[in-house]
């Protein structure tokens, strides 16, 4: 089956109206593949700012929301809200909201499905740390993370799965390509044993690690690596040859 190559742009917390319009303005203007799905994680409060400056062809992601639709939590985000500003897509369970924030997998899973139910597109990441790949437990925990997911998702054609190795994010590091092609192999076998096999067939499972122009194309070669969620890279103009790595 042939699955559409995404690219996910993970701005963070960086960036203001200025430098992002910048960006915006840079993005617009590219050739890009338009056979490459391409999606921006924008700051919460410049969701609505990049949804109108941004080329329709471009999607727009919340980078977190929470599990409900509104009430007392200040400070947090829900699926409504972000529709309601005309983005269709959010990052959920980010290593940075796993591992600074303290998010729990059952968290993560619960906002999972209150997004998915409200008509939101998710990224959904996963990921090990450098103790734990070195300890050889690497399955094993996105696994576990896969399955919160997985306990989640009813309508898995509006999910696409990150592989983010925690150890190669902001590092400078990145897994080799047959290092995540293994990981991406093994994370599909266990989404055809324990989903199905039509959904280990057609879900996009991405790899994020510290991707740039000069490692995409390579990396993108790979038979399950069908695309990425960039972070760094994602501000710089070099953002427009990893959209294009399958070129």
């Amino acid at each position: 089956m042939s699955r559409k190559f995404f690219v996910g742009g993970n701005w963070k917390m960086n960036g203001d109206k200025a430098s992002l319009g910048e960006l915006i303005k840079t993005l617009n203007s590219a050739k890009l593949d338009p056979n490459t799905e391409v999606v921006c994680g924008a700051p919460s409060i410049y969701l609505e700012f990049a949804r109108s400056k941004l080329d329709p062809k471009i999607g727009v992601a919340a980078q977190n929301c929470y599990k409900v639709k509104g009430g007392a939590f200040t400070g947090e985000i829900s699926p409504a809200m972000i529709k309601d500003v005309g983005v269709h897509w959010v990052i959920l369970g980010h290593s940075e909201r796993r591992w600074v924030f303290g998010e729990t997998d059952e968290l993560i899973g619960q906002k999972c499905a209150h997004a998915l139910e409200n008509g939101l597109g998710v990224i959904a990441c996963i990921g090990e740390k450098l103790d734990e790949r070195e300890a050889g437990i690497t399955e094993k925990v996105i696994n576990a993370q896969t399955k919160h997911f997985a306990d989640n998702i009813k309508d898995w054609s509006k999910v696409v799965l990150a592989y983010e190795p925690v150890w190669a994010i902001g590092t400078g590091k990145t897994a080799s390509p047959a290092q995540a092609q293994d990981v991406h192999d093994k994370l599909r076998q266990w989404v055809k044993a324990n989903v199905s096999e039509a959904v280990a067939n057609s879900v996009r499972i991405i790899y994020g690690g510290s991707v740039t122009g000069g490692t995409c194309k390579e990396l993108g070669g790979m038979k399950d690596v069908d695309g990425f969620l960039v972070g760094g890279a994602a501000l710089k103009p070099e953002f427009v040859d990893i959209i294009n790595a399958k070129q």
